[in-house]
């Protein structure tokens, strides 16, 4: 096991960082004690939450609501943004509805436009496109100054597709570009004026805007898929279910060239918490159900373990609970917890 610490110091310029995982295994604490740390290095830091159902506010005890970046209060070189998904959807939506009433403007077609607006905005994956879409802003307009960006991602499966929107994206531009030109070029021919063609290429408001929206993704795409900037931590609990999760969306990760940072284990029941309470039956059985688990992802996730974190008496609210989860997430010492695997 490679741990957490020694992975970050032999991947320095290691900038972009994402936790995903099952609902309810502790993405966000994850998340939270990752950037607590880099901002505790000294590095500049922004911990963004792309879940739909923020916590950010809760687990800080402070107010980061409103969709704007707002200093964490207590932790220099510390920020945060809990995106605001209606909004970034209103605008997403906006936006799309924008690019379909031009196409039909300047394609000459003559037809009521909301069908196709209410087509393009209302398909199953739309939001998760918003998403990814502000995603792309945050990675393009505050990449540069950060030192770590820090992305807390919605439950697994909402977060493999949307990354995977990364591929998808890409295919979808290309071809969107290469029809408009084709269009474009018959339209010049049909009006006999091949000279014309480049000319009007050049000028069609929306093959720009498309090429901008091209030239904006595949810089996204580069950083996305460079494991020397771009980690994917996966966080499960020792249960059966979350590190089945976890072990199928591994795969998926790796098909999308997304590199995999490695998986945290949270929740974990320590031995010597266990032996001060020997007459607790359920306490003892869970203990022992966690030892068979630990063994299991021992077995199915191996070298890609990179930190245990354990169950604490409280939910984790405030920024010393913070402090004490991400000293406990970077201790290169996780005895107490290997011993469980033995």
């Amino acid at each position: 096991m490679e741990h957490l610490s020694r992975f970050l110091e032999a991947h320095p310029e290691l900038r972009y960082i994402f936790t995903g995982g099952k609902g309810g295994v502790g993405k966000t604490v994850a998340a939270a004690a990752l950037a607590l740390q880099f901002a505790q290095q000294g590095q500049r830091t922004l911990i963004a939450s792309l879940n739909p159902v923020h916590s950010l506010s809760s687990l800080f005890d402070q107010d980061l609501s409103g969709g704007k970046i707002r200093p964490v209060a207590g932790v220099e070189n510390l920020y945060a943004m809990e995106v605001d998904a209606s909004d970034v959807v209103a605008r997403y939506r906006e936006n799309i509805a924008q690019r379909v009433r031009e196409f039909l403007r300047y394609a000459d077609i003559p037809v009521d436009a909301r069908p196709f607006v209410d087509i393009a905005v209302t398909n199953p994956a739309f939001e998760e496109s918003a998403m990814f879409d502000k995603m792309v802003d945050v990675m393009l307009s505050e990449g540069e100054h950060y030192d770590k960006l820090v992305f807390d991602t919605a439950a697994v499966a909402n977060a493999i597709r949307l990354i995977g929107l990364s591929k998808i994206y890409g295919l979808w531009l290309q071809r969107m570009i290469e029809s408009r030109k084709e269009a474009l070029s018959l339209r010049v021919q049909l009006s006999f004026r091949r000279e014309k063609v480049m000319e009007e290429v050049q000028k069609d408001p929306m093959l720009a805007d498309l090429i901008a929206m091209d030239e904006r993704f595949k810089a996204v795409k580069e950083r996305l898929v460079d494991p020397q900037r771009t980690a994917f931590f996966f966080v499960t609990l020792p249960l059966m279910l979350p590190i089945s999760v976890v072990t199928r969306f591994i795969e998926q990760v790796k098909a999308y060239d997304i590199p995999v940072g490695g998986v945290l284990v949270n929740g974990i029941i320590r031995g010597d918490e266990a032996e001060k309470a020997q007459g607790d039956e359920y306490l003892q059985n869970k203990f022992q159900e966690q030892a068979q688990y630990m063994r299991i992802i021992q077995e199915q996730l191996g070298d890609l373990v990179r930190a245990h974190l354990p169950l604490y008496p409280k939910e984790i609210q405030g920024l010393e609970a913070v402090r004490r989860a991400a000293a406990d997430l970077f201790n290169p010492d996780q005895e107490w917890a290997l011993s469980l695997v033995s």
